[in-house]
């Protein structure tokens, strides 16, 4: 039997993606687009619309570990990278993992393997520069902080944050995703946010504010400055939710008084 030329599109989840594989096995077909529903692309070839099922998900996740542990994990990091079609670039190497077995993996010149794990290492890259670029502000106890990040990075940073400010209650928001990490009481969810708005701060934060804003203009040096070297340790697509690049508004106080509307945020459940 012949296998079927389509296009797929899905929920934009983990689970639907696995999803998409299954659909793929049980229908003989072999997606040559892989899209999130709702987009605006067209096809000219017919059209399936994956529903996520977590028995199928499970399922396929299940034969993912079977086949190859590092496989299963190479699939997952990858779903969260920013590659560009990376839903049929991850289909492929599953599918060349049930063909061939998992000894290809071991070549990450494969050219099923590569650009994944180039992927992956600019993910790691941006983890790496977020654990030490992201500023939080305090409102009544309540931690929020705002990120812009290519890839998403909110599962990685989970564990890092979370034990972090394990005792502490805190909101850590994607605006490129449009999904924020929330953590209290030892719990935490990471789901897609409706909207989201953080309010001016009180006296105490804006003066907390001022003072790293002030702390980092003293210690630079003038006379030493390398723009090219601060770009390269900082780059600027990170300075937009940084507190020491901000302009004056971002140091005043609220007015009237502080209230527990600080933080406007309504969190859906995700995967």
């Amino acid at each position: 039997m012949n296998w079927i030329e389509c296009s797929y599109e899905y929920d934009g989840s983990y689970h639907g993606l696995l999803c998409c594989v299954f659909d793929s096995y049980t229908r003989r077909e072999r997606p040559i687009s892989i899209s999130i529903s709702g987009g605006a692309q067209t096809s000219l070839y017919t059209v399936h619309l994956v529903q996520t099922d977590m028995i199928h998900a499970r399922r396929v996740l299940k034969s993912l570990y079977l086949k190859s542990c590092k496989a299963a994990s190479l699939v997952k990091q990858s779903y969260l990278t920013c590659l560009p079609d990376k839903e049929l670039v991850i289909y492929r190497l599953i599918c060349k993992l049930y063909d061939e077995g998992p000894d290809f993996l071991k070549n990450p010149t494969d050219p099923a393997v590569y650009p994944l794990h180039t992927a992956i290492r600019h993910m790691s890259g941006e983890l790496e520069k977020l654990r030490g670029f992201i500023r939080f502000s305090e409102f009544n106890g309540f931690y929020v902080a705002e990120i812009e990040p290519k890839n998403r990075v909110l599962p990685a940073l989970r564990n890092h944050f979370c034990n972090r400010f394990a005792d502490q209650a805190f909101l850590i928001y994607d605006r490129t995703h449009k999904e924020a990490l929330l953590y209290s009481g030892g719990h935490w969810e990471i789901g897609p946010v409706d909207s989201f708005e953080m309010a001016r701060p009180d006296k105490n934060e804006a003066q907390y504010r001022t003072l790293w804003k002030t702390f980092y203009d003293t210690i630079s040096i003038n006379e030493r400055t390398n723009s090219r070297c601060q770009r390269t340790q900082m780059p600027l697509r990170y300075r937009n939710t940084m507190t020491e690049f901000q302009n004056a508004d971002y140091f005043i106080e609220q007015e009237p008084p502080l209230t527990d509307a600080a933080v406007h945020v309504s969190l859906t459940t995700g995967d």
